[in-house]
């Protein structure tokens, strides 16, 4: 049996699962697309592709790793029957020609997301099945940005690197181009206290040159014969692992096939989430049969969304109480809706208007209507551009693929002359002239450089709606899945644990006889009001879970110590620790300021203080030595720690606060000075003045927001998105960019489900500890 044979008979096998037989097909034309596909497949020659994708998708299955295709090869029902995707092309009308056309040059694109702690062991997997010699990681040019380039160029002219670092941390992280160059000579300044100007001129000449390689964060090679043999290979400096010394285009322009294997945080924490619910609710959660819940959609229209896939974004959030998700589609529209390019291409408002009703539904042309109807008549997929030339131009999908390629970002002049008349004479024939070809014509330009792939939507939005579905019915499991994946996602892990907080989660601290290595559920005590039967778990059965941190997430401890730790307790104590585990005494110091070592477990700032005396006398009862012989274990009296030292020594040994924060502390002090909490925002009225504080969480300074700057406040109660115009940012910045925490006054915008101020006057507020971290121009 040749290739093209084999993968018929796969395709065949999974199409009777998922569409049922020919004669009784469940979605009408099913067959008939898959023979379509089979045959293009065959013609391009490109079933051995499709085997190697397949391949690869079931292994992730047989070692239970979470895996699913996107891109474009979700618009293939052959990928669907293949079980590479769980988007059903057929069912959803997706454009096959998107994903694969005999017009196109090269093999399709398909990506596949793989949870990302174990990534590497299917990269290791292609390594073995298909031998080191002919398998290979793409390489990747990293090029300047503005930070790097200021520190080589200072380093180049003999600076210090702690003033080299200095100017570099004065930088503020934006994009590419102009914007860039923008940045460092901001920066740049003669006095003597920003970067020297030529520094700074020479740095603006360097950006977005080649600094050096690294390795392509997704892509693998294959050939039929030694990779060597077709480019110079190298081993790369992670273990395992040999690279090209080409980049993804060299690959594409000699024709070597390249497969796409993503790490995607999302997928891993979804597989620690479901695990959890299993282990403590006994609930089978199958995140591919989950049930449409209005409950669901309702935490997404109310923006509950810190720690859900793709929407937990401030411009995500501020957009899902105007849209007002309802159906599994309208997920598909918000993960494309608040990208650069429909922002840019003017397409966001309009629809949010039209869906609001606020705005009547028009369409250049009535033959448009059956592909723009689901999206109220606002273009915003690449394959709605695609099907528009089919309608008004007669263009077979073959060629309005290539229509989409023409008037892509690396546009040829003339290949887009020729698309040009083709698409005119085609109107003509359609009836379609004068004004109105126009008018299509430049909305076709206009969108084609910003078109999201509607595919890529809908393999994303399957993850937002089961991140939601699992942070409404098991939120401590959802925490804990989101902690035990870190770093990843919007909100930092301080963020995260407030939130679960604020929905009733119990948080309890890590400690050596009780913690798993990361984040575990308990069962609550009678301390932790937990609800009992009738828990917010799908059966209602089981008592909703306490969430204990994990020993891993203790400075300086790290995943070995933690399941050495696990794997010997119980522990007396910290000499016990140094013996028994290998402790170290700036572990045990980290692991008594965390609370981790208290004999009780409601830990106080004082027991953690007198620990943590102890730990450097307990640090010397190492294996070598008789026990029993350490001698300063007990601490002498010690000053009484405040509250405030508590805070600081959680952030210091944790990096978050688990249970009160520097907020909570001075909420007494801000009450008299006026200042509104979050929560209080939204019973305020549109236009008042008020003033907030929290801490930041972020800063953010799109391009496409015309100079404004975006900075969220985070108090006890919740968040505050606060706009600072570009006046009033350059006003308040040398306050605003640097201070961890903010006191604002400004102006309320309340309406359509948000909250918005627009900042008029800030400062500095001192709290009387240190604060988390902000996430900065991400």
């Amino acid at each position: 049996m040749d290739e093209q044979g084999y993968l018929r008979q796969l395709v065949t096998r999974g199409a009777l699962e998922r569409y049922g037989p020919p004669h009784d097909e469940r979605v009408k034309g099913a067959w008939t697309q898959i023979e379509h596909e089979l045959e293009v497949i065959g013609g391009l020659g490109f079933a051995g592709y499709f085997l190697v994708v397949w391949d690869i998708a079931q292994v992730c299955r047989r070692l239970d790793i979470y895996c699913q295709g996107r891109g474009s090869a979700a618009n293939s029902a052959v990928c669907y029957a293949l079980g590479v995707t769980n988007v059903d092309a057929v069912d959803l009308g997706l454009l096959f020609e998107r994903f694969l056309s005999p017009a196109r040059d090269g093999p399709p694109d398909i990506d596949i997301d793989i949870e990302s702690g174990r990534r590497e062991e299917v990269i290791q997997y292609v390594y073995e099945q298909y031998g080191r010699r002919h398998a290979a990681q793409v390489a990747n040019v990293i090029t300047y940005r503005p930070r790097s380039a200021v520190r080589d160029v200072g380093k180049a002219f003999g600076f210090t690197p702690e003033q080299v670092d200095g100017w570099a941390a004065g930088i503020d992280r934006v994009g590419r181009g102009a914007a860039a160059a923008e940045a460092v000579g901001a920066a740049a300044g003669g006095d003597g206290e920003g970067i020297p100007p030529l520094v700074a001129e020479l740095a603006a000449e360097v950006l977005d040159r080649p600094r050096h390689l690294g390795i392509h964060s997704a892509g693998m090679v294959l050939c039929d014969r030694p990779v060597i043999e077709v480019c110079p290979v190298e081993w790369g400096r992670m273990p395992g692992r040999s690279v090209l010394q080409w980049d993804k285009d060299d690959c594409a322009a000699i024709g070597l096939v390249k497969f796409d294997l993503l790490g995607l945080g999302m997928l891993e924490a979804l597989h620690r989430m479901v695990d959890l619910v299993r282990e403590f609710h006994g609930d089978v959660v199958d995140l591919a049969q989950l049930p449409q819940e209005d409950a669901v959609y309702d935490l997404l229209s109310r923006a509950d969304t810190v720690g859900v896939f793709q929407v937990e974004s401030r411009a995500q959030m501020g957009t899902l109480p105007r849209v007002q998700p309802r159906c599994f589609y309208d997920l598909a529209i918000e993960v494309a809706l608040i990208r650069p390019g429909p922002i840019q291409g003017h397409a966001v408002n309009p629809y949010i208007r039209r869906r609001r009703g606020e705005e009547e539904v028009t369409y250049l042309h009535p033959l448009l209507e059956p592909i723009l109807k689901r999206t109220l008549g606002v273009p915003l997929f690449q394959e709605q551009l695609m099907e528009m030339a089919v309608a008004v131009a007669g263009f077979t999908a073959a060629e309005a693929d290539e229509l989409r390629q023409a008037m892509a970002a690396k546009r040829s002049a003339a290949r887009m002359e020729k698309m040009r008349a083709r698409l005119y004479a085609g109107m003509a024939e359609k009836g379609v002239e004068d004004e109105v070809a126009d008018q299509i014509f430049g909305a076709l330009a206009a969108f084609a450089n910003f078109g999201f792939p509607e595919s890529h939507s809908v393999s994303f939005a399957y993850l937002v709606y089961a991140s939601s579905f699992i942070k409404l019915h098991y939120p401590a499991a959802f925490t804990a899945g989101l902690l035990n994946s870190q770093p990843m996602g919007f909100w930092s892990p301080q963020s995260l644990v407030a939130d679960a907080r604020r929905h009733g989660v119990t948080v309890r601290r890590p400690h050596v006889n009780c913690s798993e290595v990361g984040a575990s559920l308990e069962a609550p005590s009678p301390d932790d009001g937990g609800r009992g039967p009738g828990g917010r778990g799908r059966g209602g059965a089981v008592p909703d879970p306490v969430l204990r941190l994990g020993l891993a997430s203790v400075r300086s401890v790290g995943e070995t110590t933690a399941e050495r730790i696990v794997a010997g307790r119980p522990w007396s104590g910290g000499e016990d620790l140094v013996r028994r585990a290998g402790v170290t005494r700036a572990q045990l110091e980290t692991l008594a300021a965390a609370g981790a070592l208290d004999a009780e477990e409601h830990a106080t700032t004082a027991s953690r203080r007198r620990l943590l005396w102890a730990a450097g006398a307990a640090a010397q009862g190492t294996p070598d030595r008789l026990p029993g012989i350490v001698v300063g274990v007990e601490a002498p009296l010690l000053p009484e720690p405040t509250l405030y030292d508590g805070v600081g020594d959680d952030l210091w040994a944790l990096g978050l606060a688990p249970e009160q924060t520097a907020m909570h502390l001075a909420r007494e002090r801000l009450e008299a000075m006026g200042v509104v909490m979050a929560s209080e925002l939204p019973g305020c009225t549109d236009g008042d003045r008020v003033s907030v504080a929290g801490v930041v969480t972020h800063r953010q300074h799109p391009e496409t927001a015309h100079g404004a700057v975006f900075v969220n406040l985070e108090d006890e109660t919740g968040h505050v998105n606060v706009v600072f115009s570009r006046g009033a940012w350059a006003r308040w910045k040398p306050v605003a960019r640097h201070s961890p925490v903010l006191l604002i006054r400004g102006r309320l915008q309340l309406g359509q489900g948000t909250v918005t101020l627009t900042a008029e006057r800030v400062e500095a507020l001192a709290v009387g500890t240190s604060v988390p971290a902000s996430r900065d121009f991400r």
